[in-house]
């Protein structure tokens, strides 16, 4: 039996389901946004744990939870970001995208890839370097931008986004250049 890893960090979700199913994986603390419509008093909760523990966001890879990751990142500034890829997340009969739909495995993942935007990286990446790559353009894009969300640990992102999720999460280019590299080679 795997031991449950407990983190120092306050983990933000959508609900009380998302919480369940960390819990099931992590020993970790949530505060729960309760949807979309962040309140302050939320927020200020939110706040004090990142001054006093540190936060990770981990919400939906859906509209509404990219909008409450952004409120959020917006209020409170450092946060760390963890993200699951929208098949690990699909609720067996396909009837819902979420947090509580995910693996044990997958959110352990997920969490242990958490990112910071306050880290650093060595080189940028340009548009030009997407475009290069067939990110943004052409045949297969979107699945390549899928598989590279993944690999990366930054979730999806359409053309547009991806160059400022690797922007805000300040991906190195060689970091970048090796999950190109490794998605080539899969089948």
């Amino acid at each position: 039996m795997t031991t449950k890893r407990t983190l120092q960090e306050i983990i933000v979700v959508e609900g009380k389901d998302d919480t369940k199913r960390i819990k099931l994986a992590v020993n970790a603390d949530t505060i729960e946004t309760n949807g979309s419509a962040i309140g302050e008093e939320v927020l200020e909760r939110i706040r004090l744990a990142q001054e006093t523990r540190g936060v990770i966001i981990f919400t939906d890879p859906d509209t509404p939870g990219q909008k409450i990751r952004h409120v959020v990142s917006q209020a409170v500034p450092g946060c760390k970001h963890a993200f699951l890829a929208k098949e690990q997340a699909i609720e067996k009969y396909g009837r819902g995208v979420g947090v509580e739909h995910a693996s044990v495995e997958a959110i352990r993942q997920a969490l242990q890839g958490a990112h910071s935007t306050a880290e650093r990286a060595h080189g940028e990446i340009s548009r030009d370097d997407l475009l290069y790559a067939g990110l943004l353009a052409g045949p297969g894009a979107r699945n390549r931008r899928e598989a590279l969300g993944r690999e990366l640990r930054i979730g999806y992102a359409n053309g547009k986004q991806l160059h400022k999720r690797l922007a805000m999460f300040q991906i190195p280019k060689q970091r970048f250049l090796e999950a190109l590299e490794k998605i080539e080679r899969r089948p």
